[in-house]
């Protein structure tokens, strides 16, 4: 701020000093005898002071001020705002026992890094083995039993082949065991024929036969499938041996057409009719009806296919009763398995153990507090920021953060800011939370300061905060280059004009000016340096002379 005197006026310091030794003493009586008058003496002082400020004005001589002397220079220049706050671990947490027993095992020690999902501690678990192997039982049991019941409602075949009968149709009612459908494997047909024992007990499974149909003597192969191990005997009172003989079907032969048999030359004893392959009669295992028919009469069904599916209320629930067993099955099961990995304690996080409070071979009980681990991948505070303040932060602001115990200047981070504020004493703060990534020496717990640059300008002109004048004017000199722009309602002093400025970022000592000055240009400002008290010696004196009296109402 530049102050200034009018011209023509004389310099009369005497009657100043009188006055106020009058004032003075007149105040000293009041304040030793009448102390409810000190009010009515603090409007007599300030009167007083009015009138020796006037008397002094109007005869103080101009004593022109001195000004210092700078050039418009560029700078990076920040507006801050700083705060202080206390370092926390990005993480923390403690590791608690929900059981209790003997502790086995603890092979880790305080100081070491540790990984989410190692092992901490093993508590002896015998018993929780033992339920979980129960559990196990009961639920291999109860899946047994649902897939059984849940497979009622459908009416399977248990071989490959052609439905030869079907024996129900779609809305049938139908009851448990009733015969449902026939199923027939007509690719291959059998013969079973008798040969001497002698002769047969040199037969082979696999070996070759020659089958002669009787009634055409069509000679067909065919191959042994079986020899019984025993002999019998035959109408003949001859010792045979049942032979089981098997052939390939093209669709000619049934179960009415009849063989004989040769097997290296030795022919069968007897003559028998062909079966097939494979026929099995389908039953019904529930009550039920017939909802849908999968395989029509004659259509052909593969092994363990379905033919007919079954429906139900009573079968329905039957299905539900097993299925809900098998869930609760299920959840018991889960139940003793998680309470047996309650007995393996592991890292819940990434971190390093900063306590460890029981040692294997102790007993500890559920709730039991074992170590500590702070995950140290980074480092976060919590600053308040005035609610005047707050919209100027947002989330990525670089943060400047030092700390009196540790040397240097770490880079932080804003990567929150709260939209609930607190209240008290009538002012709001928010939280902000700081992030600190390369901490160097930090550590948790530490009271640190934070300073965050909330807007700035780099490569700036920028002049001294002194220098800018009510108005946002500035005194240059008038060789400098900005001189012709000078403000012509304006009077300046001797050597300087005033040109007018647009102002941007300001910090503790400079402001950016972003129009009205350039590089070269010479501004003169008051500094405190050169400012003297004996210039505004009355302004000085007014309230040198209340302080007192105020200070003797107390």
């Amino acid at each position: 701020m530049t102050w200034k005197k009018k011209k023509g006026e004389t310099a009369g310091q005497e009657p100043q000093a009188a006055s106020g030794a009058a004032a003075a003493e007149g105040l000293s009586k009041y304040k030793k005898h009448l102390k409810w008058a000190v009010p009515l003496v603090v409007v007599v002082v300030i009167a007083a002071a009015i009138a020796i400020r006037q008397a002094g004005q109007a005869q103080t001589v101009e004593v022109a001020p001195e000004y210092a002397q700078t050039s418009v220079t560029r700078r990076t220049i920040a507006q801050t705002l700083s705060t202080t706050g206390t370092l926390n671990a990005a993480n923390s947490y403690t590791v608690k026992t929900l059981v209790q027993g003997e502790i086995l095992s603890s092979d880790f020690e305080e100081g070491d890094e540790v990984a989410a999902g190692q092992q901490l501690y093993q508590i002896e678990n015998s018993d929780a083995s033992t339920n979980v192997e129960q559990a196990q039982i009961s639920l291999d049991q109860a899946q047994r039993n649902y897939d059984t019941i849940a497979d009622y409602r459908y009416v399977r075949s248990p071989v490959a082949g052609t439905v030869y009968t079907l024996s129900v149709k779609v809305g049938d009612e139908v009851s448990s065991g009733q015969e449902i459908a026939v199923v027939q494997d007509a690719s291959q047909m059998v013969l079973q024929l008798t040969f001497p024992s002698a002769d047969a007990a040199h037969f082979a499974v696999g070996q070759s036969a020659q089958i002669t149909l009787d009634g055409t003597f069509e000679v067909l192969s065919g191959t042994i499938t079986e020899v019984s191990g025993s002999d019998v005997l035959s109408s003949g009172n001859v010792l045979v041996r049942n032979v089981t003989i098997t052939t390939p079907n093209a669709g000619t032969l049934n179960t009415t057409q009849s063989a004989t048999a040769t097997v290296n030359g030795i022919s069968s004893t007897n003559s028998a009719t062909f079966n097939y392959k494979e026929q099995r009669t389908l039953t019904a295992s529930t009550a039920g009806t017939v909802a849908s028919i999968y395989v029509p009469e004659g259509g052909a069904v593969a092994e363990d296919g379905i033919v007919l599916e079954l429906a139900g209320d009573d079968l329905e629930e039957t299905i539900q009763n097993a299925y809900e067993s098998l869930r609760s099955r299920e959840i018991s099961m889960r139940n003793a398995q998680d309470t047996l990995s309650n007995y393996t304690i592991t890292a819940p996080i990434d971190g390093t153990v900063i306590q460890k409070n029981v040692q294997a071979g102790e007993s500890v009980e559920s709730g039991k507090e074992m170590c500590v681990i702070y995950d140290m991948s980074y480092l976060e505070m919590t600053i308040n920021i005035d609610e005047l303040d707050i919209n100027q932060i947002s989330v990525g602001q670089d943060v400047a953060v030092t700390a009196d115990s540790v040397d240097g200047t770490f880079n932080g981070k804003v990567t929150r800011v709260s939209m609930v504020g607190k209240t008290e004493g009538g002012t709001t703060t928010y939280p902000v939370t700081v992030q600190v990534e390369e901490y160097g020496a930090l550590r948790p717990g530490m009271n640190v300061n934070a300073e965050i640059v909330v807007e700035q300008a780099a490569d700036a002109i920028a002049v001294p905060n002194a220098a800018i004048e009510r108005g946002d004017v500035v005194l240059v000199t008038t060789a400098s280059p900005s001189a012709p722009n000078a403000l012509a309602d304006m009077v300046a002093p001797d050597g300087y004009v005033y040109v007018q400025v647009e102002t941007g970022v300001s910090d503790e000592n400079y402001t950016e000016i972003t129009s009205g000055l350039q590089e070269g240009d010479i501004v003169g400002y008051v500094s405190m340096d050169t400012f003297s008290y004996d210039d505004y010696g009355s302004d000085m004196m007014v309230l040198g002379m209340i302080a007192p009296v105020l200070g003797g109402t107390q």
